[in-house]
């Protein structure tokens, strides 16, 4: 019998052999699949497909190997309670990922249904909310839903305060951004102001039409290839829930940027890595889509993206030097595609009057091969 220590509790009595699994689940596979062959249970709170552990078990098992009973989800029970629509609600499963998860969620009037490892981490959701802004949002505690323990409680995330919360857990929010608070927008091209850079960032009008061009479906992983501050792969990461993302910065200082703007909006699972290409491509997996924002023209770059582009992929390279130009224009000669040239200006005062200041023009070429 495989379970937590809570659920293995229930079942003491049985006197069966138990593993207990470790968080997250995924640490506990290769022990739990070294038992194929047995008689194996394993026992999960309500709906094993949502935000538990039937999913990962069913990646790595053939259908005839397993089956399955599910009982309502946590997500269940909590919108039973609260009167809130499932299909309106945001449900996010935190017992192992950050925190910071909840930030692209965080809109006025939002509402959200958050499964968490213990009561501790309840606490930290509140000072969560209150730091980013949203200390005014209304949460609601829910412990055992459905048993002869449930208890549900109700407080603000500023004023909380409860010191004995239990496990199984789940927190109900009602978002409130609370006056100067950041709402991360739902479309591309994010305000620069959003980023730490120390200027090498790829502005917002820019952004907005690499984003436009390397259209993230889903699914799907991009190479950010000199990565900078990292906002091409933390808008293609918000872009959809399932895209992963890949960055590569020769630079410790802007890896350390990056890494800090991608817990900020949201997104800490940025796979962000301190290397240079083409070196540091070459034990990737293969990608759906590739930017290349810095670094094009160094020997052998192009080359190799090119090689490890899958059939149908797409390449999208900025590029603000002569010479990076040169090599665009070559390329597009060879696989055709297509060429840009933005050029952003904005106004701002000349004397006492206005006039327009120029950006540094952007060649850009895009594929798909």
């Amino acid at each position: 019998m495989v379970g937590g220590d809570r659920h293995l509790a229930l079942v003491a009595a049985l006197n069966k052999p138990s593993l207990p699994w470790r968080v997250p689940f995924s640490a506990s596979l290769p022990e739990v699949l070294a038992q194929r062959g047995r008689n194996v249970v394993v026992l999960c709170s309500g709906d094993p497909f949502w935000h538990g552990a039937g999913a990962v078990l069913a990646d790595h098992l053939p259908p005839q190997e397993w089956s399955a009973l599910p009982a309502p989800s946590t997500f269940s029970w909590a919108a039973a309670k609260l009167g809130w629509r499932l299909e309106d609600v945001v449900p996010l499963g935190l017992h192992a990922r950050p925190i910071a998860t909840l930030r692209p969620h965080l809109r006025d009037g939002a509402q959200l249904l958050v499964l968490l490892r213990d009561g501790a981490a309840v606490a930290d959701v509140a000072a969560y909310l209150t730091t980013s802004g949203f200390g005014a949002s209304d949460i609601v505690v829910l412990e055992a839903l459905g048993g002869p323990h449930e208890r549900i409680r109700r407080t603000t995330a500023s004023n909380y305060a409860y010191a004995d919360v239990a496990a199984p857990v789940a927190l109900g929010i009602v978002a409130v951004a609370e006056p100067g608070a950041t709402i991360i927008p739902c479309t591309s091209g994010l305000p620069d102001d959003l980023f730490q850079h120390d200027g090498q960032l790829t502005k917002r009008e820019v952004r907005a039409v690499t984003l436009s061009t390397l259209a993230p479906r889903g699914h799907e992983l991009l190479w950010d290839i000199g990565a900078g501050s990292g906002s091409i792969g933390i808008e293609w990461l918000l872009a959809a829930r399932s895209n992963r993302a890949i960055g590569i910065e020769a630079r410790p200082d802007r890896l350390a940027t990056a890494r800090a703007n991608a817990e900020a909006l949201g997104v800490p699972h940025f796979d962000l890595r301190l290397g240079q290409a083409p070196d540091a491509l070459t034990a990737l997996p293969p990608p759906d889509a590739v930017f290349i924002g810095g670094g094009a023209s160094r020997p052998g770059v192009m080359e190799t993206v090119w090689q490890s582009l899958p059939a149908g992929g797409r390449l999208v390279v900025n590029a603000v030097t002569l010479e990076t130009e040169a090599l665009l224009i070559d390329w597009h000669g060879r696989h055709g595609g297509e060429l840009l040239r933005l050029a952003v200006e904005r106004a701002s005062p000349v004397g006492g009057l206005t006039g327009w200041r120029a950006a540094m023009p952007v060649v850009q070429w895009s594929v798909r091969k």
